[in-house]
């Protein structure tokens, strides 16, 4: 400042001229602030403060925090030209939300810069965003948006630079163990391993020879004496002679000394042993090597052999056997003090497996990588539009820890950031697991095991290791066959593809279509048994790959069928289940996306991970998922500036509909009734079965959802979609979730049992018909209402006319048969009079002949009059003209009688 001119700075020192440099964090450096706050207030659902949730400093970098509270690192500096600010970050886990921005004087901030930070894969990675002249307030903001599982991984800083400052008038000292032997030197170079400084030193000083230290240390440690967690052993090439050599190596960096007293020495190498055979679809050479063998070729691991007539080879990777690490595998370790690679291999192979042995530290990360170039299914397996399903990867493992160890499985595509599929913590047992991809891509598969998140340099659990004794990938391009299996051919004998829906016949080889209400086996086209049945309430599509559901379903109900039909419904709908709170307070939802029938068999639900989404706008997000059903966490979030809701950790419930049915049992997958309330009487509910493909080390056969359509014609459209109370995020097992979706759409369509017909009174000469529903109405659509009708009728006083005319006609009619009836009676009592005075005393003979004269006494009157009269019988055979009476010239009738003689006499 005296001579107004600028001077260069002396050896261990050195200056950024117009810049500030921040790379020693031992402690929070001046001018930085941490503070944390929580996402809600206490009347918004917080029940619990975040004072220790802020920034850490870690002596080379700082470290963020790994819960939901939002922590948040500022700096404010005034520039008095326009400048830039340029930091390292690190930031490997998608659970966490990270952002970056600066405000201006006025507090505004700089919607133009990007604030969401790419999550990182390869070890640190650099930004740097401009600044204009004046003040300038920078944020670090990290929110973790995870809710149960293994905490996420913390973002790392270091080395924060921000330019356009004022001129400095000083330089700086080089931190602890670094140096600078130049001058003008703007910058101070590390220490190399085994050597120390102290701050402002010009050059490094070796450590003493029982003593060690890492790479930009300011001091040296002593060596413990060597244990047996101090080597590991491993397995070397097979030689000319088919044998392999047993070697023992210390563990680097070497940290311990073997010259100390109890100290133990590494065991004798080189002993030999036969080599184990190569891994399947690989041949021995004569220099005892292994290749892969030729196209169309197959091995159990000796020799090659041509795939027969008829059949192909299944292509893909098996490993069973490590003699030595395959060329598309990898090896490495990533330290878990500062995330970066060691160079030294983290897995080391044994024979019949692969296993970590003891890395520098106890949280260092032993990584395994396996990259596969692309998937291609067999030739004769046609593409599938709605099974997606490309490959999938199978693996046999075991951890053996004495505290919580991690042990993680990852994938990455085209080289995004890898994706925890599955985690294991504690020791576990030997046990297989396997994921289905549904992408054709270049995939790398990452197994990663810790044996402590702790931050530690010691070496206290090094025996602690994962095994894996057993890789298997199928449809691998690039890959190698152990097995040929069934093709269909043609005429010249060559495989040949069958269309979408065809399997292989075992007799003709042919290409055979699945029968109608089948789907065929993804990858398992042989025989007649890959055509699977349909279940009860759905069919298959015309590609025979799926069966799904039109949203028109029958279901037996007394004797008859009840018809339903769900296509009014929209085709997925979202909905919330009750809220609920972490140990922090945070207020956090399970949300559900569910797509009822999907369209013809394409699933419309969608679940997405919008933390990755708000960074990304390039494309389809790779941590979506589309399905029948799906989840996800919502959690509240203030890092976008105002409150908003983040989905977080999405995962599909529901891949393929099972089956549409009343019963509460499906292909074991149970809808137990009293997770709600009773059903509505003589109305079952419909259940919607759904099993997914992802197997998690829970659940052995994969989640499955089944949802219970009620008929509740109170709620119009839509309805409710709702979870029991009994299971208040949807599941009370981790594997089935059960939803109750109440709407009028779910009620059976109307028939003529619905409703009833009600006639009116006569009125004035005209009736009504009138049809009704029954009460309560449970059906909709269907049959209409039968219309009103009108018809003439006959009054009460016309009718009563008639029944009373009728009944004075019917009380004549009786009277004169009384009166006839009664005579008749009294003419048959006098013949019979007359019959008895006539009769002699004799037996057996008949009566003498009655006197044609009127006898002294008998009255003539009476019997003129009965004889004028005929029976009824006589007049109707009168009128009929059977009998043709005679009348003689006094004007009464005569009849013809014959005699013995046979003469005819009138009388």
């Amino acid at each position: 400042m005296k001579i107004q001119k600028c001077t260069a700075c002396g050896q261990g020192t050195y200056s950024l001229g117009t810049a500030v440099r921040f790379d020693e964090w031992s402690k929070l450096p001046h001018g930085f602030l941490s503070i944390s706050s929580n996402l809600y207030d206490e009347n918004k659902g917080a029940t619990s403060n975040c004072s220790m949730s802020y920034w850490k400093p870690r002596g080379e970098y700082i470290s963020s925090n790994t819960d939901e509270c939002t922590a948040t690192l500022m700096y404010s500096i005034n520039l008095k030209q326009e400048g830039s600010v340029s930091f390292e970050y690190l930031y490997p886990d998608s659970n966490m939300g990270f952002e970056f921005f600066v405000q201006n004087d006025q507090c505004q901030p700089r919607e133009e810069d990007s604030r969401w930070l790419r999550t990182t894969e390869k070890g640190w990675t650099f930004h740097d965003v401009k600044l204009t002249k004046g003040n300038n307030v920078l944020y670090w903001r990290t929110t973790a948006f995870y809710v149960g599982g293994i905490t996420p991984k913390p973002v790392l800083l270091r080395n924060i630079q921000i330019t356009g400052a004022a001129y400095t008038s000083e330089c700086f000292q080089c931190k602890p163990g670094t140096y600078t032997s130049e001058s003008g030197s703007s910058y101070c170079k590390l220490c190399p391993k085994n050597q120390f400084s102290n701050r402002g030193a010009m050059s490094c000083t070796p450590c003493e020879s029982e003593t060690y230290s890492d790479t930009g240390s300011a001091n040296c440690t002593a060596r413990p004496p060597c244990t047996e967690k101090d080597y590991f052993y491993t397995h070397t090439r097979c030689d000319n002679n088919g044998e392999t050599q047993l070697m023992y190596k210390w563990i680097e960096p070497k940290i311990c000394t073997n010259n100390a007293k109890d100290a133990v020495q590494l065991p004798a190498s080189g002993v030999k042993t036969p080599c184990p055979p190569c891994n399947p679809g690989f041949y021995q050479t004569n220099s005892s090597s292994c290749e892969p063998c030729p196209p169309e070729t197959f091995s159990n691991g000796t020799s090659c052999t041509q795939c027969p007539v008829g059949t192909e080879a299944a292509m893909g990777f098996e490993y069973k056997w490590w003699n030595s690490l395959p060329a598309n595998m990898n090896a490495t370790v990533m330290s878990g003090l500062n995330f970066e690679y060691t160079g030294l291999s983290g897995w080391e192979v044994a024979g019949d497996y692969i296993y970590t042995p003891a890395g520098s530290s106890d949280n260092d990360f032993m990584l395994l990588t396996l990259t596969i170039p692309g998937f291609r299914p067999p030739s004769s397996v046609a593409l599938d539009t709605e099974n997606k399903e490309v490959s999938r990867i199978k693996f046999v493992f075991e951890t053996q820890c004495s505290v919580n160890c991690q042990f993680y499985f990852m994938t990455s595509v085209n080289s995004e950031i890898s994706s925890v599929v599955e985690s294991w913590v504690g020791s576990r047992e030997k046990q297989s697991y396997i994921y289905h991809l549904q992408r054709n891509a270049n995939t790398t598969f990452t197994w990663a095991f810790q044996r402590t998140p702790l931050q530690t340099t010691d070496r206290i659990y090094a025996a602690d290791m994962a095994k894996i004794y057993f890789i298997n990938v199928t449809n691998a391009q690039g890959g190698v066959s152990s097995w040929c299996q069934p093709c269909a051919v043609d005429t010249d004998s060559l495989c040949i593809s069958c269309p979408p829906g065809h399997y292989i016949d075992k007799k003709t080889s042919k290409c055979t279509l699945c029968p109608p209400n089948t789907y065929l086996r993804a990858h398992q086209i042989y025989g007649r048994e890959a055509c699977v049945p349909c279940g009860p309430g759905t069919r298959s599509n015309n590609a025979r790959t799926l069966c799904f559901s039109d949203c028109r379903v029958a279901v037996p109900a007394g004797g008859t069928n009840l018809q339903y039909d769900f296509s009014s419904l929209p085709n997925h709908t979202s909905f919330l289940g009750t809220p609920s709170f972490t140990a922090k307070g945070l207020k956090y939802y399970h949300s559900f996306n569910i797509s009822l029938c999907g369209n013809q068999g394409k699933k419309l639900a969608s679940c997405m991970d919008n933390v990755t989404d708000i960074r990304w706008s390039d494309g389809e997000s790779s941590r979506s998922v589309n399905s029948y059903a799906c989840q996800s966490i919502l959690l509240p979030s203030d890092t976008a500036g105002h409150m908003s809701l983040v989905s977080s950790q999405p995962v599909s419930i529901a891949d393929r509909l099972i089956g549409v049915t009343t019963k509460t049992t499906l292909f074991n997958i149970s809808s137990p009734p009293e997770l709600f309330s009773p059903e509505n009487p003589g109305i079952k509910d419909v259940i919607f079965y759904y099993r997914s493909n992802e197997v998690t080390q829970g659940c052995s056969s994969g989640r499955a959802t089944t949802v219970r359509m009620r008929c509740n014609s109170s709620l119009i459209g839509s309805g409710q979609v709702s979870v029991s109370s009994k299971c208040p995020e949807g599941t009370c097992d981790g594997c089935t979730f059960h939803f109750l979706w109440e709407t009028q759409e779910a009620c059976p369509l109307c028939t003529a049992q619905d409703f009833h017909v009600i006639t009116s009174v006569c009125h004035h000469g005209i009736q009504r018909t009138t049809a009704m529903w029954k009460p309560p109405r449970m059906c909709k659509g269907g049959m209409d209402l039968p219309a009103e009708s009108v018809s003439i009728c006959k009054t009460a006083d016309f009718w009563l006319k008639v029944g009373v005319s009728g009944g004075v006609c019917t009380a004549l009619l009786l009277t004169v048969l009384t009166i006839y009836f009664w005579r008749k009676n009294q003419s048959l009592e006098y013949k019979y009079s007359r019959l008895m005075m006539n009769s002699s005393g004799k037996d057996g003979e008949l009566p003498a002949a009655d006197s044609c004269a009127i006898m002294e006494g008998e009255d003539a009157e009476d019997d003129i009059l009965f004889n004028n009269k005929h029976s009824l019988l006589r007049k109707f055979k009168y009128l009929s003209g059977k009998v043709k009476p005679h009348r003689s010239y006094d004007g009464f009738d005569s009849v013809p009688l014959k005699t013995s003689g046979g003469l005819d006499m009138d009388m």
